[in-house]
């Protein structure tokens, strides 16, 4: 199995990139199943239903989220009616929406994508790794192919703390939430692919996705009332390209992929 995990997509230039190229990407990685994270697809802040259905238009199989998820209040109650936008795991039980999804192919396999937040430096939530193993020991790799997980977090040790309390039980552990992507792309030695942040979809002449005038502004004057407004110009594709045994469900290749605007571009070389 083949699939794309794709960083937080920032704003229209975030949304642009990823439906721009995304039918090409699926064609020439050969790809099976398509993850990206859509919380601050609306302006910066947030997602929409018509944001989804652009994305799930573009060749988007699952939307995961984050700590912007409620921005647009609209989204409360549309999301409990669609089973392809999660919203974090560990969150209320009575939360609207669900944390986990199993996707089932046009071939019948079946993939578990798993959306948990941290919680250092972010919101006091219930404990994202216990989360996780309630999970896994409901649905283990062998009763799906892959199980994918957007872990949303801001420390980089807690990130790297769940990629190896799940290596060997799923596919691919990677990290959303900084708008930066790191360069620590690994098989990690119980197959799990793994990185601690995809980056963003986004324009990265700014600050993590934000008009970097504002941005600077409200670190260097420390007055009230600058506005964090999107950048809008070209953006750059992020995400990870892992391909999955089907036997096993582990990792057994691993590639960045950054596409477009100011990035270095990396695409896989496929065998």
């Amino acid at each position: 199995m083949r699939v794309l995990l794709c960083g937080d997509v920032v704003g229209r230039a975030g949304r642009t990139v990823v439906v721009d190229n995304l039918a090409r990407l699926r064609a020439e990685l050969r790809l099976d199943f398509v993850v990206v994270n859509g919380e601050n697809a609306a302006a910066g802040f947030g997602i929409t239903d018509k944001i989804c259905r652009e994305l799930y238009e573009a060749g988007v199989d699952a939307i995961t989220t984050g700590n912007h998820a409620w921005d647009r209040r609209e989204i409360v109650s549309y999301i409990g009616e669609d089973p392809k936008l999660l919203r974090p795991l560990n969150l209320p039980a009575d939360t609207p929406g669900r944390g986990s999804g199993v996707f089932t192919l046009g071939d019948g396999r079946k993939v578990l994508v798993i959306n948990p937040m941290a919680r250092l430096f972010m919101e006091p939530l219930d404990d994202p790794f216990a989360a996780v193993n309630r999970l896994l020991a409901e649905t283990p790799l062998g009763e799906v192919q892959a199980i994918l997980i957007d872990f949303h977090g801001e420390a980089t040790s807690e990130k790297m703390a769940m990629g190896h309390f799940c290596d060997g039980r799923v596919s691919v552990v990677v990290g959303t939430h900084t708008h930066v992507p790191t360069a620590d792309a690994q098989i990690l030695p119980g197959g799990t692919a793994y990185l601690t942040d995809l980056g963003m979809c986004g324009d990265y002449d700014s600050v993590i996705g934000m008009k970097k005038e504002g941005s600077v502004a409200r670190f260097t004057r420390k007055t009230p009332g600058e506005k964090m407004e999107v950048a809008e110009g070209e953006g750059t594709l992020c995400g990870l390209f892992v391909e999955i045994d089907d036997d096993t469900g582990l990792a057994r290749g691993i590639s960045p992929v950054r596409v477009g605007g100011r990035l270095q571009p990396h695409m896989p070389t496929l065998a």
